[in-house]
Order: structure tokens, then sequence, then C-alpha cells
């Protein structure tokens, strides 16, 4: 089988790097973390408005493109390579995979062409145990806590997951809605914010909730793995720039007369990252294939995917460090920037033991 990108899927990518280039480099990428939102407007209203990213994996039907999840992966992989600041994640990934798995065609045609637009920026609390919802009314009240939920502070719709009469319900509430306070939390990965969600009898109608009064815990499931699938494509692209940031060092530095690229301990290294790499770019390509073709095995190639994704970046990074030497976790350096993306990005939709817990539960292990 050909597992080659298609030639429209090869342009996307080129036009992503061409965009990233000039638009989340060094400067920018510390620029943007460093905001009160941590991430450039300017920069989201063009990969939404212009370049119709966050429509790649809509369904025309509900505003967007409807090219697959294969273009997602592809993106997203360019994307890790390029550290970016942006909402994108948690708008894309978990946002509207809540609402594509769990909602309404009414639902969707109502919440999906913001979010396909870039107007519209979305998260998902996915922690059903942190937060309880009750009938009211003709609506719901929500009360609870969540914590770690990525760009909680700025979304402007926050899909909340929580116990609702002995089931799992999954509750669409805006950013701003009255009893709904949000806490921007202190992180070492400035580059994805995350934020806790206190929840203080918090109003939603009877239609907030996707797929009205059906359990969705199988479709917040189904939801975290196409964004663990996602994740781990970023993470392989987070790995891919840390080995070109070794290689490009390790030519350049010198050493006893020569560079320290000829020495062989350098070669190893180099050499083991790029195996790694190509091992946790198959597994992210193949969990991409079974999220765009609705695959049974979707689960177990997801926590493959995201494990083995997770312990690649980390290593790498670690690695580039390493290479470096001392300047490797100086400020001037990006290198630091991928280690905190990694360190974080391995505890972010489960760590890689829990995944190789839950492969192992799927085999009857």
């Amino acid at each position: 089988m050909n597992f080659a990108f298609t030639e429209e899927q090869r342009e996307l990518r080129e036009t992503a790097r061409s965009f990233l280039a000039d638009r989340s480099g060094s400067e920018q990428v510390r620029e943007a973390m460093e905001s009160p939102t941590g991430w450039d407007e300017a920069t989201w209203k063009q990969i939404g408005a212009e370049l119709g990213w966050t429509a790649v994996h809509v369904p025309e039907e509900f505003g967007g493109i409807g090219m697959g999840y294969v273009e997602l992966v592809a993106l997203m992989e360019v994307m890790g390579e390029a550290l970016v600041c942006a909402p994108f994640f948690s708008t894309v990934c978990l946002g509207a995979n809540a609402i594509l798995c769990a909602g309404s065609d009414d639902q969707k045609r109502a919440l999906l062409p913001g979010i396909a637009e870039g107007l519209t920026r979305a998260t998902l609390s996915a922690d059903p145990r942190s937060v309880a919802a009750r009938r009211e009314g003709d609506g719901w009240i929500l009360s609870g806590s969540a914590t770690h939920v990525p760009d909680g502070a700025s979304a402007d719709l926050v899909v909340v997951a929580a116990e609702a009469e002995g089931v799992t319900g999954l509750f669409v509430a805006p950013g701003d809605a009255a009893g709904l306070e949000r806490v921007a939390l202190p992180t070492m990965d400035r580059t994805r914010r995350q934020a806790r969600l206190d929840l203080r009898d918090v109003r939603v109608p009877a239609g907030s909730r996707l797929g009205e009064d059906a359990d969705a815990g199988r479709a917040l499931d189904e939801a975290l793995d196409l964004a663990r699938v996602a994740l781990a494509a970023e993470q392989v692209g987070g790995a891919q720039r840390c080995l070109e940031i070794s290689v490009e060092y390790a030519k350049e530095r010198q050493q006893f007369g020569r560079a320290i690229g000829s020495f062989q301990s350098i070669k190893h290294k180099c050499a083991d990252m790029m195996v790694a790499i190509e091992a946790a770019r198959s597994a992210a390509y193949w969990a991409g294939c079974a999220a765009a073709q609705g695959s049974p095995d979707l689960p177990e190639v997801a926590s493959l995917a995201k494990a083995t994704a997770s312990e690649t970046f980390y290593r790498c990074a670690a690695e580039a460090i390493q290479i470096l030497g001392g300047v490797g976790f100086t400020w001037e350096y990006d290198v630091h920037l991928y280690f905190k993306r990694a360190r974080a990005g391995e505890a972010l939709l489960g760590t890689p033991a829990f995944h190789r817990e839950r492969i192992a539960r799927h085999l009857d292990l």
C-alpha cells in the first residue's frame, strides 16, 4: 500500500511551512508566549479566515472544507515543527471533535461554522468526574471545577463533560457564562496555555447538551482519541525539529579542531533520534488513517501513537540539549522551548504509561 501524501496534501504542508516560517519563527513564538492570551490575534485570523486550517476536517455541510483527518495530521506535524502558539489544538482537535462526535446535525450546523471560519475559539473540559449536571426547569445547572483545560481562559465556547443523572453528558457553555470563573494556570510550557474552570451553578439551556439526553461517554472517548492522534502528529513534528537543530549545531560547533558532528558519539545520538522519529511518524500516520476511515481499532492505535510520539519528542528534546551542551538550556536558544512543550505534552491526554496500560486492557492482556 502507498502511504505517501497526495499532491494536494503535500501542497497543504508546504503552504503551512512557508506561512509558519514567516509567522511562527523564534521571535514570533517568544512574543506570542509572553502575550496576555498566549497567541497573536493577527496570525490566528490568518490561520482561520485566510488559510482555512480550522475548517480542514469539518464536513462541508457544517461549514468546513471536508478534507479529512489525514490532512489534519499532515498539518499538525508541520505546526509541531514550528511550535505554533495558537488555540488551534484546543479549538479544532478538542472542541470541534467533541461536537462532531456527540452533537446532533442541528447542533453541528449551529456550532461548527464559527469554528471552521476561525471566528469561534473552543475547548474541551474532558473529565466528567469533576463536574456535575442537574436538571432545573427547562435547562441544566453545571457545578464543579475542571483543571488543566487547554486555552480555557480565552475560549469563546467550552464543551464541558459532566456527570448527568448517572451518565456522561457533554454540555456547551459560552466562555463568558454567568458563574463560570476561568483562572489561567502557571505552567512550564508557555506556548500552550492551560486554565482552571470553576463552574458555580452555571445555567445552560436544554439544547446545549450535545446529543440531547444520550449517554455521551463513547462520543467523549472517540473525541479524545481523535485529539490524541492529532497531538501525536504535532509531537512528531516537534521531535523532527529537535533533530534538525541538533544536526545544524553539530555541523557548526568546533571542538578539538573539528566539527562535533564528526564524533561518533554525536553521530549515534542523531542516528538514534532519527530512527525513533521514523517509528513515531509511522504510528501517527497509521493512527491518522484509522481516524479517517472510522476504524474500530482507533482506541488502540491512538494510544500507540500518543505513547510513542510523547516518548520520542521528550527523548529528542533532551538529546538536543545534550548535543548543544551548556547553551542548550539558555534562553537565547529555542531547544528549551521544545523540551518544555514535550514535557507538558507527555501528560496531556494521558501519559505513555497510561496508554500502554490502556492498550493492554483492549488486548485483554
